[in-house]
């Protein structure tokens, strides 16, 4: 019973769960009281799982909770960018917080919650902690969009990104109950298994997979289920925006290889179609709608919506004739694609938060207007950034960008 239960598998998550409830305890009780620092009392509760997760690198993959969590190092590197995203936005959002009045605990207690929603997902190997893990994430984001009580703006963002999150989640969660019908297990492994019998009918197998596909195109922000991105990227406090626009998307990923590279490979035929649609869609329409743009975040978003395309693309190049090779080679340009975008989306948006002052939010392209004359070190670092997310050399994005095509034209 304890070779199956195996908690040393789950050990980062339960030490951040344990973190973030004694730092609700901590800033409920210190209230008022001088001397005592969430944000610094929230980095320490990130570290203690970061330590554990970096001494796991390079370990064998095992298996917990019957089989229904896993780690290896796949999840381990997602989980490791994870904290640091969280970690940065943390750091970012102090000075940014403090001008505001956003420099509460509840900013940072349901920051956590968030990064320890992204670690179950990243963890998991069932589709019932998949979800557990989706939604723990998706309500700490959807209170935080909020947290600007006294702003319309902020609030009417919030509730898009409510409505259309649990429609999404529906999507996701309306998917895997047909996939649990046809297969009769919750496991991704015994999914996968019973797509692989060819004796099996797979027809409500496949009908599921439409929906799961539809709910990681929601959550992933992809086109045509792109509706929310712009609205919460340019309603939400800056310091939201940041926290929303990265390491969700690495938990995000991870569903996704977990659900269609490892669950639903067998019948890849059916949804890499679905892929191609929404990569290309993804690509044309967040690019050519970027370009019109003067607000800096919403410009921002539609760059993420064209990001994502290039995601899918190297999802879907693991999919071919060449074998686990080459199957590798092309996951793990997505996944290469997918860190990168999530480090410079940081450094861009931790930018315009240092940039911010008191009454002065610098959401709008003009608001950088004489950015070199007034801090060149400040312009240089986001022209990079610029240069990275678009793609052009030497940037890491052009490389990112030319891994992900290279798999795409090696698997035909």
């Amino acid at each position: 019973m304890l070779e199956k239960l195996n908690m040393m598998v789950a050990l980062p998550g339960i030490l951040l769960l344990a973190a973030a409830s004694l730092l609700v305890v901590v800033d409920a009780l210190s209230r008022g009281r001088p001397g005592i620092s969430v944000d610094r009392l929230a980095l320490a509760a990130i570290v203690l799982p970061f330590v554990v997760l970096i001494s796991r690198i390079g370990d064998a993959p095992s298996t917990g909770f019957s089989g229904m969590v896993i780690s290896d190092d796949f999840g381990n590197l997602l989980k490791i960018c994870a904290c640091v995203a969280v970690a940065a936005t943390i750091i970012y959002a102090r000075a940014y917080g403090m001008d505001r009045g956003l420099h509460r605990g509840e900013f940072y207690t349901l920051s956590l919650f968030a990064l320890l929603g992204q670690l179950v997902m990243m963890s998991a190997h069932n589709m019932l902690v998949i979800y557990m893990g989706l939604e723990l994430m998706s309500l700490s984001l959807y209170a935080l969009a909020a947290l600007r009580r006294d702003s319309a703006e902020s609030t009417e963002a919030a509730l898009k990104y409510f409505v259309l999150g649990a429609l999404a989640s529906g999507f996701l969660l309306y998917g895997m109950s047909m996939l649990y019908g046809g297969a009769g297990s919750l496991s991704i492994d015994v999914i996968a298994a019973s797509l692989a019998d060819s004796s099996r009918d797979h027809t409500v197998l496949i009908l599921g997979s439409v929906f799961v596909v539809a709910g990681l195109a929601f959550k992933f922000g992809a086109v045509p289920f792109h509706m929310w991105v712009p609205d919460v990227y340019q309603g939400t406090a800056n310091s939201v925006t940041l926290l929303i626009a990265g390491a969700p998307k690495l938990a995000a990923f991870a569903i996704a290889f977990r659900l269609l590279a490892e669950g639903l490979l067998p019948i890849a035929q059916h949804w890499q179609m679905m892929l191609i649609v929404l990569a290309v869609g993804s690509l044309v329409i967040g690019n050519l709608v970027a370009i019109a743009q003067t607000n800096f975040k919403r410009m921002i978003a539609y760059s993420t919506i064209a990001q994502i395309g290039f995601v899918f693309l190297g999802l879907l190049a693991g999919v071919d004739d060449r074998g686990a090779d080459g199957a590798a080679s092309a996951y793990g340009a997505s996944m290469f694609y997918v860190i990168t975008y999530v480090l410079t989306t940081l450094g861009t948006l931790g930018t315009i938060l240092l940039l911010a002052r008191k009454g002065f939010e610098c959401q709008e392209i003009d608001d950088l207007r004489g950015l070199n004359q007034r801090s060149p070190w400040m312009a240089f670092v986001m022209l990079i950034l610029m240069f990275s997310l678009t793609g052009i050399p030497p940037t890491v994005g052009f490389f990112a960008k030319l891994a992900v095509l290279s798999a795409a034209v090696d698997a035909g």
